[in-house]
């Protein structure tokens, strides 16, 4: 249990991140990309970019919250736990107030994706080039997480299925032998 400090410290924490992402989102609309040349008016994204986007966002918000070549990054904010399942492992966030929050954040895949896409947005507006080839091998990568993830569930339900099917035939030649 926190005591009351904490949790006004891990209070005041989210409220500050969740107003320096709003305001970092404002400032760039407003002022920031008309610094960058352009203006945010002629700043355009189509669907191509944005599915890059969103598979670069995916692929980075697990690499932050999950993958351990990032746990180095996260462990004075997280710790990485047994899986209620038994089945693997889960990463949680650790101590009181702001250690607490920021681990919140970082241990979400979407929380941290969030700030992740907010931050290819910005750097494909200013480098887009870069930020172009970058999206494309992120974008890449988290497609084949995806597709990963996608045969290993149909491998685990066709194994399961193929058990289930198994103790079936079993307890049938058990009925067929007793019935003799």
């Amino acid at each position: 249990m926190q005591s009351p400090n904490s949790q006004l410290a891990e209070a005041i924490t989210k409220i500050l991140l969740t107003l320096i992402f709003l305001g970092g989102v404002f400032w760039f609309v407003t002022v920031g990309a008309t610094l960058g040349g352009g203006g945010i008016e002629n700043f355009r994204i189509d669907w191509l970019d944005l599915v890059l986007l969103s598979f670069a966002t995916f692929r980075l918000g697990r690499l932050i919250a999950f993958d351990r070549v990032a746990e180095p990054f996260r462990a004075p904010f997280t710790r990485t736990v047994k899986d209620l399942s038994g089945a693997g492992s889960t990463v949680v966030p650790r101590g009181k107030g702001v250690q607490r929050a920021l681990g919140q954040l970082i241990s979400c895949p979407i929380c941290a994706g969030t700030w992740v896409a907010a931050g290819l947005v910005v750097l494909m507006y200013y480098f887009p080039g870069p930020t172009h080839a970058f999206l494309i091998m992120t974008a890449v990568i988290g497609g084949a997480e995806l597709i990963h993830n996608a045969t290993e569930a149909f491998c685990w339900t066709g194994t399961l299925n193929r058990a289930r099917t198994g103790q079936i035939f079993n307890n049938r030649s058990e009925e067929d032998q007793n019935d003799r």
